[in-house]
């Protein structure tokens, strides 16, 4: 008994076509159809009839087996690194209002913190530059280059 090379079906002895390739390959068909079909190079997968397709495509599957079931994530807490449980929960069970009143504290301080440091660096700048040195030198005359003469007659 063989099997069909183009549907994958059973081809009893006396039933069918045989043909050889080239190459001495053979193949077994159940019928002129299927063997018709090959020679098209149509491909049984795309066959609604076949039983490739039939498979791939999960049809005629009469004993379902049981659903798999997904695994379900249990959620629980753990310590952070500087940071206990406790205070991981405490700051979780805090009303919003607390939080957004430590948050707007929290950032007052840093705009202050800022505006200390801005003020400490143009009190440093104007003790570093001297009273005279106030006019500005550009790239080529810092190298060296001869300044500009200002035209007087015109």
């Amino acid at each position: 008994m063989n099997v069909c090379s183009f549907t994958g079906y059973k081809v009893y002895p006396s039933r069918g076509r045989t043909f050889i390739r080239g190459d001495g390959k053979t193949f077994h068909f159940l019928d002129s159809k299927t063997e018709s079909l090959f020679h098209q190079n149509k491909n049984p997968r795309k066959l609604a009839w076949t039983p490739i397709f039939r498979k791939i495509h999960r049809k005629g599957i009469s004993e379902e087996v049981a659903k798999k079931r997904t695994r379900r994530n249990v959620k629980y807490s753990r310590a952070i690194v500087g940071l206990s449980l406790d205070a991981i929960n405490a700051r979780r069970n805090e009303k919003p209002e607390v939080r957004s009143a430590a948050r707007a504290e929290a950032v007052a301080k840093l705009k202050a913190a800022r505006k200390e440091e801005a003020a400490k660096k143009k009190a440093a700048r104007a003790a570093a530059a001297p009273q005279g040195a106030s006019q500005r030198v550009s790239k080529q005359q810092a190298r060296g280059a001869p300044t500009k003469v200002k035209a007087t007659t015109r």
